[in-house]
């Protein structure tokens, strides 16, 4: 087992990075991060004459997404020490690496295995956009690429009112919505609809207060800047809202990894993701819209008129 507790970061990083080559699991010694408190990482700490260098749990837990790793519940040696293990995570096991077709998010899918909802990155970030729109003051609302309806669960343990807001949500996946409309079945005031977001208008939807759409409009099937800037003139009110969430992560053998990745990238490249948010955020702008970016797995940019 490798001793780290007086290593700095950068030769950490070597020698782990070294042994991850020919190793699925690395496991080291650290200074307890319990033993210090409101410390900062790098503090040398002296112990019955001996040095160790301080780090937060939070150190360790970036430090094995960066290295594309698994980080295992520490073993408590002493009051002093930890011993920490690394496992690489398998990329194999995505819905990334699956066919692109309606079922690749279908209930059958590897997507389907995600639920957002429990990540506390996506939810606490989501929930604090939807109070930002004023949810409960909603009348009319439409989820673009719903999937399953994870989103609305969410606003129906946010708001007392939910039963007196209308809710449409619209999924390419026919199974996905099977699930969504199983979940709702006792909401007459929740509707979904199997079908293709390109051909919205043969929905004849009408307008809404408040739009939502996670991770669907930068499809490859779909022009963005075509498709959004359509979104906006033709289905929202005067005084509507919108939530856009762009993936900044990928989904691994169960771990959600920070930095979005293009295809022809080895490492998280963020370029695209940047252009698309501050296209929107500046077409909104000129549309009387006050637009913020929050978030860090889910870049959310949340939208509300201005207009008087």
């Amino acid at each position: 087992m490798q001793d780290f507790t007086k290593q700095s970061m950068f030769e950490i990083y070597q020698t782990l990075q070294e042994l991850l080559k020919t190793q699925n699991r690395v496991s080291f010694t650290v200074l307890n991060p319990d033993f210090l408190a409101s410390s900062y990482a790098g503090e040398i700490v002296e112990i019955e004459n001996k040095e160790f260098i301080y780090r937060s749990f939070n150190s360790y837990v970036d430090l094995a997404l960066l290295l594309d790793c698994k980080i295992l519940t520490p073993k408590y040696i002493d009051e002093k020490k930890v011993s920490i293990t690394l496992e690489k995570i398998n990329k194999g096991k995505s819905f990334h690496n699956e066919d692109s077709n309606e079922e690749k998010y279908g209930a059958l899918s590897t997507f389907n295995q995600i639920n957002k909802n429990e990540e506390p990155d996506f939810l606490i970030n989501y929930i604090k956009c939807l109070e930002n729109t004023k949810i409960s003051s909603r009348k009319k609302v439409l989820n673009l690429g719903v999937n399953s309806a994870g989103e609305f669960e969410v606003i129906k343990q946010l708001c007392e009112n939910f039963n007196d807001i209308e809710f449409v949500g619209v999924d390419y996946s026919s199974s996905a919505i099977t699930l969504a409309k199983e979940k709702f079945k006792e909401n007459s005031n929740v509707k979904f609809f199997a079908h293709d977001i390109n051909k919205l208008e043969q929905l004849d939807l009408g307008k809404f207060d408040l739009i939502i759409s996670i991770g669907t409009l930068q499809s490859s099937n779909m022009n963005f800047n075509e498709t959004f800037m359509n979104i906006v003139q033709n289905y929202m009110e005067k005084n509507a809202a919108m939530i856009i969430g762009f993936p900044n992560c990928r989904w691994h053998d169960g771990q959600m990894i920070y930095g979005a990745k293009a295809k022809n990238y080895s490492f998280s490249e963020m370029s695209v993701l940047y252009k698309d948010a501050m296209f929107c955020k500046k077409y909104l702008q000129q549309k009387k819209f006050r637009v913020t970016l929050t978030g860090k797995n889910y870049i959310f940019l949340t939208a509300t008129s201005i207009r008087k």
